[in-house]
């Protein structure tokens, strides 16, 4: 285990920012997707975790602080030298001598942006400038905040991708901040949904979708007409502009698609949707702290 946490809170003077009261355990090899609105926590807690905020509580951990390595959302860097400057500087080496840096550079595609400036990069070049010093850390435990916020999909994608293969087979632990839930599916294997500072469920994510959502899902635009056809199948909790229906079986599936099929209706399966899952979750706590009966129960 690398890193536990018990009884965490976190005020910004009277307004309690974060509550954590249940166990909370990150182990080796974990890839964490930490998931929730504006003003959830999410970024409280990385903060947190890296010592960076006064808490209450106890976070127990065999890491130190340099075990530790943190993509925020907002980095800036000098402007009056070149990239290649100040990537030597705040790494202390040199790209000539130092062949994991010209590896992560050659990887992510980075030579052409050495001799520009800071401010001359693109918003996908300056998020891969800051993850190539991330990586240099090879740090056991690290965490991204928001590593695409403000790209355009494509550039997002490529981005992603790049992630997704570089840490693949490897040791590391991370921790990854993200309202795009696609990244988090192809990125995450365990998910901590957090709202208006409070824990929502922790967990494998095929075992928090399984709680939730049941074996898969089939979405499709919400209309009378849909909304009609699909009368007597169970429903989940959706965005508005959605259907969401629960697949508890693979023969409820079958017979679901094939409605919908010769109804030529377009509609969407899937057994991982993060934010169909996100939702039914957040449902399920508001209903248990009404009622007082855990949905662990």
């Amino acid at each position: 285990m690398l890193v536990e946490i018990r009884n965490l809170q976190v005020f910004y003077g009277k307004f309690q920012a974060l509550e954590i009261d249940r166990p909370i355990r990150i182990n080796e090899g974990e890839r964490i997707g930490i998931i929730g609105s504006n003003g959830a926590g999410k970024t409280t807690l990385v903060k947190t975790l890296l010592g960076l905020t006064t808490y209450k509580g106890r976070v127990e951990t065999r890491l130190k602080p340099q075990d530790m390595a943190a993509h925020l959302q907002f980095n800036h860097y000098v402007s009056t030298m070149s990239v290649r400057h100040v990537l030597e500087t705040i790494l202390d080496t040199s790209i000539k001598t130092n062949q994991r840096l010209r590896e992560l550079i050659e990887y992510f595609e980075f030579e052409e942006c050495l001799k520009k400036r800071y401010k001359s990069l693109s918003g996908g070049q300056k998020q891969r400038l800051t993850i190539i010093m991330v990586m240099m850390q090879d740090a056991p435990l690290t965490f991204y905040d928001e590593v695409t916020s403000g790209l355009d999909f494509e550039t997002r994608q490529r981005l992603m991708e790049k992630l997704l293969q570089w840490y693949e087979g490897k040791s590391n632990t991370l921790c990854i901040v993200s309202h795009y839930y696609e990244e988090l599916e192809l990125l995450a294997d365990h998910l901590l949904i957090l709202d208006q500072g409070r824990v929502i469920d922790y967990g494998r994510k095929q075992e928090l979708f399984q709680k939730y959502c049941g074996e898969s899902i089939i979405t499709l635009d919400a209309n009378a007409e849909n909304e009609r056809l699909t009368a007597s199948y169970r429903k989940l909790a959706a965005p508005a502009h959605l259907i969401a229906l629960a697949c508890r079986e693979q023969a409820e599936e079958e017979e679901l698609a094939g409605l919908l099929i010769r109804n030529n209706i377009n509609f969407k399966r899937s057994s991982s949707d993060i934010e169909i899952m996100s939702v039914n979750a957040k449902a399920a706590y508001a209903k248990e702290h009404e009622s007082g009966v855990s949905v662990n129960d």
